[in-house]
């Protein structure tokens, strides 16, 4: 199969909402290594994500699971002395390519972040904000973008009469949902989220995980979480991090149930971490 360019805005094709066992691998690590300066936080670490599925990232703090994360929309060039070693693909282009643009890649790897972050400006122009810089301009197609948008992560109705309204008025659940929508509006293949949830009561995770079963199969989903109940509730597979070596990765259900690694029991039962 020929390589996609990171230019592209095709879309893979849609999976199920139910889970199937993964034939096409969406982001690729192999011998993949992120380093701090001196220090090695992820280390050689190999394994796939799969097209249209939720994968967990677990593993205790430190554990490198959000510098990996990171490292799948280039947000770690952002950090003085970071730097790569190995490859990372997507879609069969190596992320940290020399011909690679970073800025394109963001456009098709969206990222939510662990408190939410709307910009002080209103609803309505907190989701166009992307579709603008893309060069969209015309006052309809950018509405017909921040309503489906809103749509999508389930907060349309909540905010459809306050579209003029600051973002920053909203609960801190609404805007989570709200830096959701404006990940969604420049129509991203994969989705990272970075504990999406540790800020928000009870009731706002449990609607951020319903809206994340809403969007399994039409994105590709990566999630850190230090929940572990959260990721045995929403994802299809796991990954267990720990000091910057991927333990295990498997099924989520195995994973939880029968893992094969004693380090993996040990935390998932909590003897550590």
């Amino acid at each position: 199969m020929q390589a996609r360019t990171l230019l592209s805005t095709v879309r893979p094709p849609t999976r199920p909402s139910s889970f199937q066992e993964p034939t096409e691998a969406h982001v690729s690590a192999r011998e993949f290594s992120v380093f701090y300066r001196t220090n090695e936080a992820v280390k050689e670490v190999t394994f796939d994500i799969p097209v249209g599925l939720v994968t967990a990232i677990i593993g205790p703090s430190g554990c490198g699971k959000s510098t990996f994360l990171r490292a799948i929309n280039r947000m770690n060039d952002l950090i003085p002395g970071c730097f790569a070693q190995g490859n990372l693909f997507f879609d069969e282009t190596d992320i940290y390519g020399r011909d690679v643009d970073a800025v394109a890649l963001r456009q098709r790897v969206g990222m939510v972040f662990q408190k939410p972050n709307p910009f002080p400006k209103s609803v309505f122009d907190n989701v166009a904000y992307g579709p603008r810089l893309q060069g969209i301009k015309n006052k309809g197609k950018l509405a017909q973008i921040v309503e489906h948008s809103l749509h999508r992560a389930a907060i349309w109705d909540e905010v459809k009469d306050r579209l003029g309204q600051n973002a920053l008025g909203l609960s801190g659940g609404q805007q989570q949902r709200l830096c959701i929508a404006r990940a969604l509006a420049v129509d991203p293949e994969v989705l990272l989220m970075d504990e999406p949830t540790s800020a928000l009561d009870p009731q706002s995770t449990a609607r951020i995980e319903d809206l994340i079963g809403e969007l399994r199969g039409r994105y590709t989903i990566v999630i850190v979480t230090h929940n572990m109940q959260q990721a045995a509730r929403i994802s299809d597979l796991t990954a267990f991090f720990y000091e910057g070596v991927l333990v295990e990765f498997g099924k989520t259900n195995a994973l939880f149930t029968k893992p094969t690694k004693k380090q993996t029991e040990d935390y998932i039962t909590g003897r550590f971490g």
